[in-house]
């Protein structure tokens, strides 16, 4: 007898709960009428983690399917654009120690590696500022597009910044109002499982047992489903990331029309990293570090020494991090999202990538019927191991390269047994040839591309062998695609408004509907 799967119960809210729901619902909206549906179970006193409040490009397409207006996500989510990374004092710890990680291709990326031609050169002017503009956007406090913009279109490309405690109450409205979404506000206290070991249903307290067919477990870092109730264990990575700790402080702006960054700032620090983002309405600054390299009291010293007097009257939010993920993601009917799935230090802004991915992933290959879960399932595991694996080599990356011995942290992290297999590797095959579109990035949808690397790479001083005469060829078209870069740096230097000024006009007028 074929058991088709057609209810769907996602347990746990937040960002991971909410975004898996829309992207769900919205991809199979037109099953509504035989039957599908989309429940989330939502303790109505659990509060949500909510410090995650920088994402990748990857966003606006994912609100855009799901049918969110980018106006109202900026008047409601106290969003702001971002345009990439700045990492100060990872590479040698100096004041001037800076380099950008952007959001945009190096020019003509497809047709000739800028990065040979560049390294060959010598060139005195940053990696980024030769093959992309948008370090130099970043530096001026430029916004990546004009209020003429269609909604989730830029001149440059761009993701956001965005208060998470506001985001998951809005994609929620957004879920129950304009796709079917049911909503069980209740409080999880049993899970019952079938004879042959997958999930029948979540018995609440206030709702009684809510069955279903297929389940999402975003329950956070509990992982209630597939953590506690199907017995699949945690992978620890902290041999590997050492930072395990972080303490936030939300600090507001001195004045209304303060300057708004228009990227993420990273600044390391002696044991870790404090990140900057700006909002509209406030700034969020956070330490991450390790706790076996520093003390809660003196990553705090850091952190208020790094903000400033400002940061005299407000108080610090401790988060344990647990770095790593679950030895496997899919099991029986059940997949977990999200902080149930595992979490990394939010270096590079992938908690909110790997929601979407995992949800996009979910809702494209949902299975017909039980009986092709299992196959389903494979595939989905072995494509999310895969990506975890891509994200923690990069998250590495960033300390393997830096030049800081001041101390026994920075020291560590470049220890070879701390360094992925697969990273050595790669790091030896570009001490002799730049990345690029070779086998090391063959997959449809890598998390970091070959451009993330080198953005990274050559932002903090690593050297690659060029041969001598071996670009011979490429010459020319090396030479348009860097002097088509600077004059499209100062054409949008020319054209583009002031980061703040753009997102006031949004709030007040809108963007244009297409």
């Amino acid at each position: 007898m074929v058991r088709p799967v057609k209810n769907i119960v996602i347990v746990g809210g937040g960002t991971a709960g909410w975004l898996t729901a829309g992207v769900i619902a919205a991809k199979h909206r037109a099953r509504q009428a035989g039957g599908f549906t989309v429940t989330l179970v939502e303790s109505p006193t659990t509060p949500i983690i909510g410090v995650g409040e920088g994402t990748w490009p990857t966003l606006r397409t994912t609100l855009a399917k799901i049918g969110v207006s980018e106006t109202d996500f900026f008047r409601e989510c106290d969003a702001a654009f971002k345009q990439g990374a700045k990492f100060a004092r990872w590479t040698t710890g100096a004041p001037d120690d800076a380099y950008y990680h952007p959001l945009v291709l190096p020019q003509s990326f497809g047709q000739v590696n800028l990065a040979a031609h560049w390294l060959a050169s010598g060139a005195a002017q940053s990696f980024c500022d030769a093959v992309c503009p948008q370090g130099v956007l970043c530096d001026d406090g430029l916004a990546p597009k004009t209020i003429t913009a269609p909604p989730y279109q830029g001149a440059a490309n761009y993701a956001y910044h965005l208060d998470a405690g506001k985001f998951a109450p809005f994609l929620q409205r957004h879920c129950c109002e304009k796709l079917g979404v049911r909503h069980v506000l209740a409080d999880v206290r049993n899970v019952t499982l079938t004879e042959d070991g997958d999930i029948q249903g979540v018995v609440t307290e206030q709702c009684g047992e809510v069955r279903g067919d297929l389940f999402v477990d975003c329950t956070g870092f509990r992982s209630l489903l597939l953590g506690e109730a199907l017995g699949v264990k945690f992978r620890e990575c902290g041999d590997v990331l050492f930072c395990d700790t972080a303490l936030a402080i939300q600090v507001p702006h001195e004045r209304e029309d303060s300057p708004l960054s228009t990227h993420t700032i990273s600044t390391a620090q002696s044991a870790g990293w404090i990140w900057d983002i700006g909002l509209p309405t406030r700034r969020g600054v956070g330490h991450v570090y390790s706790s076996r390299h520093i003390s809660d009291e003196d990553a705090e010293r850091e952190l208020r020494g790094y903000i400033g007097p400002a940061a005299r009257d407000l108080s610090a939010r401790k988060i344990s991090i647990r770095s790593g993920h679950r030895e496997t993601f899919w099991k029986g009917n059940c997949v977990a999202v999200g902080l149930a799935a595992g979490f990394l230090e939010p270096l590079e802004a992938s908690a909110i990538v790997l929601i979407e991915l995992s949800a996009k992933l979910i809702a494209e290959q949902m299975p017909a019927c039980r009986e092709v879960m299992d196959v389903v399932a494979a595939r989905f595991n072995a494509t999310t191991h895969y990506r975890w694996g891509r994200i923690i080599d990069f998250l590495k990356l960033h300390y393997v390269l830096s030049q800081r011995s001041d101390t026994a942290f920075w020291r560590d992290n470049r220890a070879p047994e701390t360094i992925p297999e697969r990273l050595s590797d790669l790091l030896r095959l570009w001490r002799h040839q730049p990345p690029w579109l070779h086998e090391e990035f063959d997959r449809v949808e890598e998390v970091f591309p070959a451009a993330s690397y080198q953005y990274v790479l050559y932002g903090m001083g690593f050297r690659t062998e060029i041969e001598p005469g071996a670009l011979a060829d490429e010459a020319a078209l090396a030479q348009r695609a860097l002097r088509e870069n600077a004059l499209q740096t100062e054409r949008l230097r020319a054209s583009l408004p002031r980061h703040r000024d753009l997102i006031r006009k949004i709030v007040e007028h809108g963007l244009q509907p297409v």
